[in-house]
């Protein structure tokens, strides 16, 4: 618990704390609050004589938190965003403002529509968008500006970006065609890969950590996989499997969705489950994002009574962190 002396701080002390641990750069701070750059120095210089530590490193070149400045920015940040984002509902001038959400798989679009039913009663006044973003390009709409917030696959391993609590797993399964020597078995491994063609996506937007976790080239032992086509969505993934071209990794809840004639869904014995998380851009962020970010939490782990559309478990509060 961070100790604040003889009076809590002001409104801007805060305000300039916590854009500046976000842009790292006095001059941005200062016109992201419209003040100027000395009045940003003097409030981050008052504030760490009160508190009686550094806040931030600095020199020509660089600005950086220092541990005492981390562990502030996680204590305030939350409470903020929720402040501001209350504030922004209430307020007449906020009605209609918008926050656009996006999602990878179809259970994560009805586990983000669910959460935005929840948001909506908490901010009446608040729009939310919904879009599926394509595998091919995970990270676009998002450094773009066009998604404030994404549920996705991870690992999420980039520099621009937070990867914020996984939300759910699943079960990670191989779909094949239906006369394929794998579809008679209860189970495969990883190792079985070597002896099909995995159909791939195009990877010209896709790290190649993203690419290794869901459509490796090797095998765990080292036998190389087969590549298939490389295709850009997800019913070329389902025409190429299904004609024998073919097999795909997935989640298992797929089958839920996907089922069809000529397919059919193995689980792996061997592969880790496929986590989904949360992620945002990290500079920048949507004071709605914290909020949006707590309705999803609370919607996976209260989803509708029966209803096997919706993924149910929050396997951990904190996902992976962003490489510094």
């Amino acid at each position: 618990m961070t100790r604040w002396g003889a009076r809590m701080p002001e409104r801007l002390e805060v305000e300039a704390f916590l854009t500046l641990a976000d842009e790292l750069h006095f001059g941005r701070t200062a016109e992201r609050l419209r003040v100027t750059t000395s009045r940003i120095s003097q409030t981050i210089r008052a504030l760490e004589r009160r508190i009686g530590a550094q806040l931030f490193e600095r020199n020509s070149r660089t600005v950086t938190l220092t541990p005492v400045g981390k562990r502030l920015r996680d204590d305030l940040l939350p409470a903020y965003e929720q402040i501001t984002a209350g504030i922004m509902a209430a307020s007449s001038g906020h009605v209609g403002r918008t926050i656009s959400v996006g999602f990878s798989a179809p259970w994560c679009g009805n586990l983000m529509v669910a959460a935005a039913e929840a948001f909506r009663v908490q901010y009446p006044g608040i729009i939310v968008d919904i879009e599926e973003i394509q595998l091919v390009d995970p990270f676009g709409r998002m450094r773009s500006g066009a998604v404030d917030l994404q549920l996705t696959e991870f690992p999420v391993l980039e520099p621009d970006i937070t990867a914020g609590p996984v939300v759910f797993s699943e079960p990670r399964g191989l779909m094949v065609p239906a006369g394929h020597s794998f579809a008679s078995r209860e189970s495969v491994s990883m190792e079985d890969l070597a002896d099909a063609t995995l159909v791939t996506i195009a990877d010209e937007f896709v790290p190649r950590y993203w690419m290794d976790c869901y459509f490796p080239r090797r095998t765990p032992s080292g036998l190389p996989i087969p590549q298939g086509p490389a295709t850009r969505f997800w019913p070329e993934v389902l025409v190429h499997v299904s004609r024998g071209v073919g097999v795909s990794t997935v989640a298992m809840r797929a089958e839920r969705f996907h089922s069809r004639p000529g397919l059919a869904f193995i689980p792996f014995r061997d592969a880790p489950p496929i986590r989904y998380g949360l992620m945002w851009l990290t500079a920048g962020r949507s004071p709605l994002v914290r909020s949006f970010v707590d309705a999803v939490v609370e919607s996976a782990r209260h989803p509708g009574a029966g209803d096997l559309s919706l993924p149910a478990v929050v396997v951990e509060e904190g996902g992976d962190q962003r490489q510094q």
